[in-house]
């Protein structure tokens, strides 16, 4: 199997200059756990919800809210992102994507052409829905 077969087609993608309570926002109401990152309709990094928690102040909106709290919210996406993520082409082989991401500890990869515009997404819960298990 391939990863053609088995990524999300339909990507929502933010620019490098999007910041912070956008990026939050879309990982939020979409319930997406990855966020490529575009510069010039090419990938130049993935944000994850991981990497928000880790920056975002868990005293914002809170009694003690200090303005050095309120400044995470100003960042950025190219000031957050994993730069030059791991990626894959669409011809790739489903169990070389899971040998990396287990070796690598990654849960997502971009697909990317060969102009490195992303033309998909794979995550360990696609793998796992396209997954056939024998009991």
């Amino acid at each position: 199997m391939l990863v053609q077969d088995v990524m999300v087609k339909e990507v929502v993608c933010v620019e490098m200059d999007a910041r912070l309570p956008e990026v939050k926002t879309i990982l939020q109401n979409r319930g997406f756990h990855h966020l490529p990152v575009l510069e010039d309709g090419r990938l130049v990094g993935i944000i994850s919800d991981r990497d928000i928690l880790r920056l975002v102040s868990p005293f914002i909106g809170k009694v003690n809210e200090q303005a050095r709290d309120l400044d995470t919210l100003n960042r950025a996406a190219h000031q957050i992102m994993t730069r030059q993520p791991i990626t894959v082409k669409g011809d790739a082989e489903i169990k070389d994507v899971v040998n990396w991401m287990l070796k690598v500890g990654i849960s997502c990869v971009p697909v990317v052409d060969d102009t490195e515009a992303v033309v998909g997404i794979v995550t360990w819960r696609d793998l796992i829905n396209h997954a056939k298990f024998e009991f």
